[in-house]
């Protein structure tokens, strides 16, 4: 899995023009799904993701966590994480999984993040034509892949 997270004051998904879902402080967290993901990488992820310490504490240091700030998390399903852009102009998706595979982990993922974080988060819906709007706080983007653990 990879996933792109951006520390947000705050974010929102609309679909068919009807806000899905909002937040205020908190992360919106885009992931991509292979075909070579399983449990393993989502517990760690969903680990890492919640236990992040890159909110600010009074310091101005960032040494907090979204859980420990009790911020939300907006999940978002992006299949386009997985582009292949090494041949010509036109990304290949290949190696993004089909939602056959990509849903269960998905589902599995909001699942294992609601635990880890101890409540609610907010998603978009898979495969949907998703806005996305977001107030980037810092700004504060930071890009992870579960197969490098990086």
């Amino acid at each position: 899995m990879k996933v792109v997270i951006q520390r947000v004051t705050s974010a929102s998904v609309t679909i068919d023009q009807k806000i899905k879902s909002s937040i205020q402080s908190g992360l919106l967290v885009l992931v991509g799904i292979e075909d070579a993901d399983a449990e393993p990488d989502i517990s760690w992820l969903s680990n890492k993701i919640v236990n992040l310490r890159i909110f600010d504490d009074i310091n101005k240091v960032p040494n907090i966590s979204v859980k420990e700030n009790n911020g939300d998390i907006l999940l978002i399903s992006q299949f386009t994480l997985y582009a292949a852009t090494k041949k010509g102009n036109r990304p290949s998706y290949l190696k993004a999984s089909k939602a056959g595979v990509a849903v269960p982990l998905y589902e599995k993922l909001i699942h294992q993040l609601e635990t880890d974080l101890g409540k609610k988060i907010f998603t978009g819906e898979f495969g949907a034509d998703m806005k996305v709007t977001l107030l980037n706080d810092g700004p504060v983007t930071i890009i992870i892949d579960s197969k490098n653990r990086e």
